[in-house]
This record gives structure tokens, C-alpha cells and sequence, in this order.
């Protein structure tokens, strides 16, 4: 026998499945404060500088309630750099995490240990972030072996960065999943950083240097994203990004990083 749904009944069975798929979207929704770290080691002091994260910072962090994702080291690592990324549930929380994170005797014991002949870090940049609609999100590494990280940064024209995610969100990352690009998570920084408004900040994961070679070569000749790019620009009146405005840093991660 054959049911019929009145059109009241049809309504009322739609509205329940949006509200369920909007619920749904909205819990799934990262709505975080990141921070990404920059820390510039002291010439020489680079190991020591990674000893203490390892052995002791890491545990405090996530002793104070910051949620520890990433920690890599570029490849070409010329400048002793440390990178890291941090999560909270918003800035009064990293706040008040940063604050009970530096009065901790154990940190200040461990700082001081590891700084008897001198401080560890010449400077430390920060930007603060939010995660874009389509990031995915960082996960656990699958499969045997370590990856390659790899950090770009977009920068787009005044008005432009709508479009710039419009074609992320429906062109590039299923084309960079196509090409074995992984695409990791993807963001924003909030209202008062530097270039709010015009920056695109996201992760990518490859097996190795050459997998990367090989992918961004397929990604980079396949028709279906040189049209997306052309269409994209003809849109939008222009390029998508200003003149040199990609830069990309290969990483790796640390042995204590979460991601790898």
C-alpha cells in the first residue's frame, strides 16, 4: 500500500530534516581561537630550545587547558625557527591559560634550568586565527611513516578574500585531494591581526618532497583547475592573490608534535 504525505505533513518532515542538518553543521563547526607561534631560537640554541617543549612545556600547556595540535621545524631551517599551533575556546580562555601557564613553579623552574647560560629565544611571533567554513581539520597521521607539512599563506587584494575562499571551498580542496595534496585545515586571522581581511593561512600534508613535486605538477596542468582559476578571476575582476602574495614553507614535525 502506497503512503501519501499531506503537503502539511511533507512540511513539517522537511523542516524537522533541516533543522537536524543545521544542528548538525553547527555542532561540526570549529569555532576555536588558534594561535600560531613563531619562536626564533638564539644561534646554537635551537636543541635546547626544542628539549624543553619536549620534557616539559607541551605537559604545562595542556595542564592549563591548551589544546596542543602541531609542532614542525622547516625543512631549510636556517633561521632556527620553532612553529607551533595552539586551540582554545576563545581569547579569554587563552588568556587566562597563558596566565596560569606562567606563574606554574614548574615552568618557571624549567625556564630558568634551561636558561642558565642564556636565553633560549631571540623573538616570538604570533598570529591569532580562526578556522574557515571548509578547513578540515588536523588529524593523526595515517598510514606508516612521517609526513611533510607544508605552510602557505595567501595574500589577496582589498574586497578579494570571499572569492579567494569561494574557490577553495568549491574547486581547490577536492582538486587537491584529487592530486594527493592532504589537505589539513584552513584559516583566517581574526579582526584586530595584520592583514585581517586578506589573508588565506592553511596546511597541507605530502609523503614526502617528492610526492609534493609530483602533486602540485598534476594539481597545476589539470583543465578542471585552470578553469575554476580562469573563471574565478574573470568573476572577481582580476587575480585572487597581489603580486608574489603565495608563500609556502615546507615543515616537519617535531617527535612530541600531536600531528605528524
Amino acid at each position: 500500500m502506497t503512503h501519501y504525505l499531506t503537503p502539511l505533513l511533507l512540511a513539517a518532515a522537511l523542516s524537522t530534516t533541516t533543522t537536524t542538518t543545521a544542528t548538525a553543521a553547527d555542532q561540526a563547526k570549529d569555532v576555536r581561537l588558534y594561535e600560531l607561534r613563531t619562536y626564533h631560537a638564539e644561534p646554537g640554541k635551537l636543541n635546547a630550545l626544542l628539549t624543553r617543549f619536549r620534557d616539559h612545556t607541551t605537559k604545562l600547556f595542556a595542564n592549563h587547558g591548551m589544546t596542543n595540535i602541531g609542532y614542525w621545524v622547516p625543512v631549510d631551517n636556517k633561521d632556527n625557527l620553532l612553529v607551533y599551533l595552539l586551540a582554545y575556546p576563545d581569547r579569554s580562555a587563552r588568556d587566562a591559560s597563558w596566565a596560569k601557564f606562567l606563574a606554574d613553579p614548574e615552568w618557571k623552574n624549567a625556564a630558568a634550568a634551561s636558561e642558565k647560560d642564556g636565553s633560549l629565544v631571540a623573538k616570538i611571533d604570533q598570529l591569532f586565527l580562526t578556522a574557515t567554513d571548509f578547513s578540515p581539520g588536523f588529524s593523526a597521521a595515517t598510514g606508516p611513516g612521517e609526513r611533510l607539512f607544508e605552510m602557505r599563506t595567501y595574500t589577496s587584494p582589498a574586497g578579494k578574500l570571499p572569492a579567494l575562499h569561494n574557490r577553495f571551498r568549491n574547486h581547490t580542496l577536492a582538486l587537491f585531494a584529487k592530486h594527493g595534496l592532504t589537505n589539513i585545515g584552513y584559516f583566517q586571522p581574526v579582526a584586530d591581526q595584520p592583514a585581517a581581511g586578506e589573508t588565506l593561512l592553511y596546511f597541507l600534508a605530502h609523503k614526502d618532497a617528492a610526492a609534493a613535486q609530483k602533486s602540485w605538477e598534476a594539481f597545476r596542468a589539470d583543465p578542471a583547475w585552470v578553469a575554476a582559476k580562469n573563471a574565478s578571476e574573470e568573476a572577481a575582476g582580476g587575480s585572487l592573490t597581489v603580486a608574489d602574495g603565495i608563500v609556502s614553507i615546507y615543515l616537519k614535525p617535531t617527535d612530541f608534535s600531536p600531528v605528524k
